[in-house]
């Protein structure tokens, strides 16, 4: 009972210590907000209003056709442009593609014979790029069998395609979700180890030094009253602002995913606290915590499928607290998996969390002794 006690009180210190930081509780609203809309409203993975120039040399029925199926929302109305233009407009990115149809395309179409059109690409805007000239290829094709009253050629075997859980695929959808997940594991680890520095900054470690509380409920009050902060912001964020005001469906549990929220914090901010016991100062611990986010976000597949990872990067991050819970968000949120399938992954980062702690406990008690 009495850790329970010293354990309670040290959480309402840690709580009100944050609370008079206006600028960091101003700070945790906007990540979960403006942050998560900028995420999905401002970065987009599909094509979008990409500006297209025709070089058009035929002027038939056939190029007018395909031209008028270039439409909005994935393309600009497209624009006439003169041979000699189309190098200065693409240096300029007035433009991102440019098809040009030589003479005589739709005679020679009707003919049978094969003329090559050109699209030119600004590969520079990567993900239109790569995207747009799928759908442009798609168009092209699809109108020039229109226009010769062409069915597709029979099939031996007819594919069926199914698309679960985001039929339309838009990028819309995941990266709002993926990006609380981010800013979880960036808040749990900057506010927890932020946490132990400013006590030793400020002196006031000292003050704990005398006090009847050990090392453990110290680390415990920091990791429970952060976490807490984050898991109520995170998920009014998820319920209120993703699912309701951004209008992305979730298919899962939100309780489930509230229940893996806890063991993520309980085991990324342990890594806060391990790190700050590591770091002597405040900026040696943002530079020290700098890389360590960055590794792990890029490693744990909310930004890239960790297939198209090299087998060595697969291998290392398998077991990182970052990379199981992704995974977690992605079965309950996207694909409504329950308890017993995401098991592993909470018993994964249960085990990790643990064995941070346990090294952190131990960082910590040198720091105090060192200290004391």
């Amino acid at each position: 009972m009495r850790f329970l006690k010293n354990l309670r009180t040290l959480t309402f210190k840690e709580l009100r210590s944050l609370f008079k930081d206006v600028i960091l509780v101003i700070m945790i609203g906007v990540v979960f907000t403006v942050t998560i809309y900028t995420v999905a409203e401002g970065i987009n993975t599909d094509v979008r209003n990409a500006p297209v120039g025709i070089v058009d040399y035929d002027r038939t029925t056939l190029t007018h056709q395909i031209r008028d199926a270039l439409q909005p929302p994935f393309f600009q109305p497209p624009v006439d442009v003169k041979r000699e233009e189309v190098d200065a407009k693409m240096d300029k990115n007035e433009f991102i593609f440019i098809l040009e149809f030589p003479p005589n395309f739709e005679r020679d179409v009707l003919a049978g014979h094969k003329p090559e059109v050109q699209l030119l690409i600004d590969a520079t805007t990567m993900t239109q790029a790569g995207v747009g000239q799928v759908y442009i290829g798609q168009i092209f094709n699809r109108e020039v069998s229109e226009y010769l009253n062409q069915a597709d050629p029979p099939m031996i075997v007819e594919p069926v395609l199914n698309v679960m859980f985001n039929p339309n695929g838009e990028s819309r959808w995941y990266m709002p979700v993926m990006e609380v997940g981010n800013m979880i594991t960036l808040l749990a680890i900057v506010l927890a180890g932020a946490a132990v520095i400013r006590e030793r900054e400020r002196g006031t470690i000292e003050h704990l030094l005398v006090m009847p509380v050990s090392s453990a409920e110290i680390v415990l009050s920091k990791i429970l009253a952060n976490g807490l902060v984050i898991l109520c912001a995170s998920m009014l964020s998820m319920t209120f602002f993703v699912q309701h005001f951004l209008d992305i469906p979730l298919n899962g549990s939100l309780l489930l995913y509230c229940f893996g929220v806890i063991i993520y914090l309980f085991s990324i901010s342990s890594l806060g606290v391990m790190l700050a016991t590591i770091a002597p100062s405040l900026p040696q611990f943002g530079l020290l915590m700098l890389p360590v986010f960055v590794v792990a976000l890029l490693f744990s597949g909310s930004m890239a499928p960790r297939s198209n990872m090299p087998e060595l990067a697969q291998t290392i991050s398998e077991y990182w607290p970052t990379t199981q819970f992704v995974d977690f968000s992605q079965n309950v949120l996207f694909r409504n998996a329950g308890l017993d399938i995401v098991w592993p992954q909470l018993l994964v980062m249960t085990v990790i969390g643990i064995a941070f702690l346990i090294f952190a406990l131990i960082r910590f008690k040198t720091m105090l002794e060192s200290l004391g």
